[in-house]
């Protein structure tokens, strides 16, 4: 679509854009497209908007941010060799080494300038280059809102107000010939500021001490604090207008006066590049994949171990949400991992949809149906399940235990802790590990360095002190904002995951940012270690799992036995409590012996043996019932010992027969009395069978995994864009079209913007069937059953019944409307016809 004439609106620049370039914008920026816009018009007025502006800001790199920086402080319009001068300087030496930067910023400052006509930022030609108004209020300078470019405000801004005798001792001062007015005073005063020789020769007349003020103020801030009676190099700058009053207190450099000191420049240290990655290390890439995959087949057994810890049901669910913090340690205690690590698996689960709270009165968290498929699935499936869930949530563990904005706790599984940026921090670290050779290990600042020069706005509050951009990094270790410690916070939990290897980016990650989690499990498999079928029994009562156990395995040794110590070999103990364990679970102690000969490549210990015999042979002699409880045993002797026994008097026993004890506590406080006094009781039931107690029986209803908290609304697909575009172009079509009057003989006539045709009910049927025959196309005004009007252009192919059916070229499809909303018709104007 071209263009004759340059634009004088946004709404005429976007009108004069092509479809692939108005696709591009609505890409860049997706909140436009919510709800579709009904007209060019109405999508310009929305990407003006203040929370529209402030979003796109936000997504632009430093030197994009910059370029707009400086066209918020130079004339509007601006050329574009304007813009270059205030990014590179007027070409003077101000005593600051720049090196190649000034060619950089040549090299660099076109694509940083399409990227702001792009997003609908900046618009006009090369000639007049218009930064949208939104825009130039947020960055321009101001006493409430300081520039980034360390900036005060221009002459003619600062002077607003002041007396015309003022101006005019001003301008005396000066060397300036008097004005008639206060407006050419101010435009002598900017010229003398603009023009480099007589400006260079009034500060070559300047004391030192006044030169050492204004170097004080020319990088920003540009405002100072002054006495009611200011000292003679103060005096000296305010009386020729180079501090100008802002109130009785507080003084400002000019902008013009400012730009001259800086050489033309808005900037101290312009950045048209993103910073480098320092090389930490270069590690060997079979290295870094086998110490990922051993990671990844950890990461994997540590979330079986936590849910399998939570298979009877886990911690309590607290009033706001989340778990308490003594439930926190003992999780971590259980997993043998710091406090943070534990949060950090704890999450993941929750996010995979694996644990959730199980509703119930005592509401707890507990393993979810989901947990049961996904432990059935190999072990790479697992790992990759769990990146893929890592990558795409907002939740950051990182924040628990912190406060929030009401200054209450934030908890582990509670609210508060989904952060939307989160998942973009996260690709974009891997993105940038992935862009380097295989093995290479960057250094965590050079990667803080240029997660800030890609979006310098996220995590900045203030302009940086000595007129460094707003969120710039002055010192190389600055972690305060979010999106750094989020950014920490990644690298960390990659390592825990099996994302990276030793610091370096692992081949079945980048397999999984390429292709997806079914290549990355693929590349995984062949990393994961073979699970084995046996252990090693010792005569102290362990058995050494040498590597990862088969799950079967792996399952009934952790109810024979407990874990003693973790890492590259798991070493189980066997204890008179975990034996009885196995066989409370429904185990014999024939089937406990033939376990351990077909599972142990040593023979089993004597000691061992032992062991389960003597615990199976006393195993279930005392039987445990509900009365509130009774014990029963055949031996009467038995009975009569746990009478006399000091130790279960706060069991509150009686005898009820000779050999029947009831109780006054329940069953399962019963059952752990007599355990803690030595004893061995099984349960049983009212029939009187041994009531089997099988682990692992709890779980959630069917649960759906938390979704991510979106940042905004989500990139919309071709389709989208597509069928968005042409309703735009077609509802612009409706608004903008020239239309017949039918009150006037064929006058062109363009009715008010907004406005509906209004013509009577007979003129309205006339009109459709006339065009229904002729084929002619007629802009019509609509009002729907909820009473929302709008305009359509639709070219009317059938009436009856009240109801007209045509191609609407508004919508691009064939509608039928009631004769009885249309407000009224009229024709297209002939060279208007779509």
């Amino acid at each position: 679509m071209g263009m004759t004439t340059p634009p004088r609106t946004l709404a005429e620049a976007l009108r004069a854009r092509d479809d692939e370039s108005l696709a591009a914008l609505l890409r860049a920026r997706p909140d436009l497209l919510t709800p579709v816009p009904n007209d060019i018009t109405q999508l310009a007025t929305r990407a003006g908007t203040r929370a529209s502006v402030i979003r796109a800001l936000e997504h632009l790199d430093r030197f994009a941010l910059q370029t707009a920086e400086a066209l918020a402080v130079a004339p509007d319009p601006a050329p574009y060799e304007t813009l270059l001068g205030l990014l590179t300087g007027d070409g003077h030496d101000d005593g600051t080494h720049r090196g190649d930067t000034d060619g950089a910023i040549t090299d660099t400052l076109p694509a940083a300038l399409g990227t702001l006509r792009e997003q609908a930022l900046v618009w006009g030609e090369d000639d007049r280059l218009r930064l949208v108004r939104t825009a130039r209020e947020l960055l321009a300078p101001s006493p409430q809102h300081p520039s980034p470019t360390g900036l005060g405000p221009t002459v003619a801004e600062a002077t607003a107000g002041m007396s015309p005798g003022r101006l005019q001792e001003i301008l005396a001062a000066a060397g300036l010939p008097a004005t008639h007015d206060p407006v050419s005073a101010v435009a002598s005063l900017a010229g003398l500021f603009t023009d480099r020789a007589a400006m260079g020769a009034l500060l070559d007349s300047a004391p030192a001490e006044a030169l050492s003020v204004l170097d004080r103020l020319v990088w920003g801030p540009p405002y100072g604090e002054v006495t009611p009676n200011p000292t003679p190099p103060v005096r000296w700058l305010r009386d020729r207008g180079l501090l100008l009053p802002v109130s009785a207190r507080t003084v400002v450099l000019p902008r013009e006066a400012a730009l001259h000191l800086r050489a033309g420049r808005a900037h101290r240290v312009p950045e048209p590049l993103p910073p480098v990655l320092d090389v930490l290390a270069k590690r060997d890439p079979q290295a870094v994949d086998g110490a990922a995959a051993g990671q990844a087949f950890l990461a994997v057994a540590t979330v079986e171990e936590l849910l399998k810890g939570w298979n009877g049901g886990g911690p309590p669910t607290l009033r706001a949400g989340g778990i308490g913090v003594r439930d926190l340690k003992r999780t971590a205690a259980a997993l043998d991992v710091p406090e943070p690590v534990a949060a950090f698996w704890t999450e993941l689960a929750h996010a995979a949809g694996l644990v959730a709270s199980d509703g119930a009165a005592d509401e707890r968290y507990a393993p979810t149906p989901a947990y049961d498929e996904w432990a059935e699935l190999p072990t790479e499936e697992r790992w990759a399940a769990l990146a893929t869930v890592w990558l795409a949530g907002t939740r950051t563990p990182g924040l628990a235990g912190g406060q929030d904005a009401k200054g209450r706790v934030m908890s582990v599984l509670g609210p508060g802790l989904d952060r939307s940026g989160a998942p973009e921090v996260r690709h974009r670290i891997l993105a940038l590990l992935a862009d380097l050779e295989p093995g290479t290990v960057p250094t965590p600042d050079s990667l803080l360095a240029r997660l800030r020069w890609e979006r310098p706005l996220r995590g900045a509050s203030a302009p940086a002190p000595g007129g460094a951009p707003s969120g710039q990094n002055t010192s190389g270790g600055d972690t305060g904002d979010l999106r750094s410690r989020i950014a920490l916070w990644t690298l960390s939990e990659a390592e825990l995951l099996g994302i990276t290897g030793r610091g370096a980016l692992a081949a079945h990650t980048r397999a999984l940012l390429e292709s997806g989690p079914a290549e990355a499990a693929a590349r995984l498999a062949p990393l994961i270690p073979e699970p084995l079928d046996h252990v090693l029994l010792q005569a102290d009562l362990t058995a050494v799992a040498p590597g990862p156990l088969e799950r079967p395995l792996a399952d009934m040794l952790s109810v024979l036995a407990d874990i003693e110590s973790k890492g590259g070999a798991t070493v189980y103990r066997f204890t008179p409590g975990s034996v009885r364990r196995a066989l409370d679970a429904g185990r014999s102690a024939a089937d406990l012996h033939a376990f351990l000969a077909a599972h142990s490549r040593t023979p089993v210990p004597q000691p061992l043996s032992y062991l389960i015999d003597d615990v199976a042979r006393r195993h279930g002699h005392l039987r445990i019932g509900a009365a509130s409880s009774y014990v029963r045993c055949d031996d009467e002797a038995v009975l009569n010992e746990i009478l006399a026994d000091r130790r279960a008097a706060g069991l509150r026993l009686r005898r009820l027969a000779p050999t029947v004890l009831a109780a006054q506590v329940d069953p399962a406080s019963l059952l752990d009395g007599l355990r803690e006094m030595g004893y061995a009781p099984a349960a049983e039931s009212a029939e009187g069978d041994v009531l089997i107690t099988r682990a692992g029986a709890h779980r959630t209803p069917p649960r759906t995994p938390p979704a991510p908290v979106p940042e905004g609304p989500p990139v919309p697909d071709t389709t989208l864009l597509g069928a968005a575009i042409r309703a735009i172009r077609a509802g612009d079509t409706a608004a903008t079209v020239a239309r017949k009057d039918p009150g006037r003989d064929s006058a062109d006539s363009p009715a008010p913007p907004g406005a509906l045709p209004r013509t009577s009910a007979a003129e309205t049927l006339a009109t459709v069937q006339a065009a229904a025959m002729t084929g002619t196309v007629l802009w019509i005004g609509y009002v729907n059953a909820d009473g929302a009007a709008s305009q359509h252009v639709i070219a009317p192919v059938k009436v009856e019944g009240g109801f007209v059916t045509a191609y609407d070229h508004t919508a691009d499809g064939v509608r039928t409307y009631p004769l009885h909303r249309i407000t009224g018709v009229a024709e297209l104007a002939d060279d208007a016809t779509p």
